[in-house]
């Protein structure tokens, strides 16, 4: 999983909570350059009363790997802040723990200038749709040019494939809340887009 959202929206200190390990947050934007990584053990009284009756030799239990990924801002799709960076993290895990802030505190910073969290996560979700696209346009490019050499049914299929992830796109929805076929979820899983990947969000309403 990885923390993704605007910078100084609480981020690395989730990540201090969930790993209570101690990373860097401090009141300024990207902080966090390359990611912290932490392994979280997840509880489950179903492996401990198996440990209890068997007694292995070794105890491995589940665990969830979380990134603190660096702070996202308006344009990064397009290179801004961290930019690409900051994509190529994302693009690594499987699921979005998304922070969005919704605590006013005047001495830390605010991207926007103000706390407004649904503003925010359109933000976020208009980037990942804009990498989304940059990322189709370029396969796209690459299934016509072999069409044009070859037209195969697996060309074809493909191109159609692309065509409908197009479409939601364009609309601004999540290629995760499409409507797709077992045969489409086989091939969107060999593709990484952004919009595809599971998202958990956290709203971090301060401590008071």
């Amino acid at each position: 999983m990885g923390l993704v959202g605007l910078p100084n929206v609480g981020k690395s200190s989730t990540f201090n909570v969930l790993s209570n390990l101690s990373v860097p947050a401090e009141n300024y934007p990207f902080c966090t350059k390359e990611p912290s990584e932490a392994r979280v053990w997840v509880p489950d009284k179903r492996f401990e009363k198996l440990c209890e009756t068997y007694n292995p030799k070794s105890k491995v239990a589940a665990q969830i790997t979380v990134y603190d990924i660096a702070g996202l801002v308006s344009g990064a799709s397009e290179g801004a802040g961290l930019g690409n960076a900051f994509l190529s993290h994302i693009m690594r895990v499987d699921g979005i723990y998304h922070v969005v802030r919704a605590f006013p505190d005047l001495d830390i910073i605010h991207e926007e200038g103000d706390v407004n969290p649904e503003r925010d996560m359109d933000i976020i979700h208009g980037e990942m749709i804009a990498k989304d696209k940059q990322m189709l346009n370029k396969k796209m490019e690459e299934v016509d040019t072999l069409i044009k050499r070859k037209a195969t049914k697996e060309l074809k299929e493909e191109k159609e494939i692309l065509t409908k992830i197009e479409a939601y796109l364009d609309k601004g929805v999540n290629v995760r809340d499409g409507d797709w076929t077992t045969k489409e979820i086989e091939y969107l899983n060999t593709a990484i887009y952004f919009t595809s990947k599971p998202v958990i969000y956290l709203a971090n309403i301060g401590r008071d």
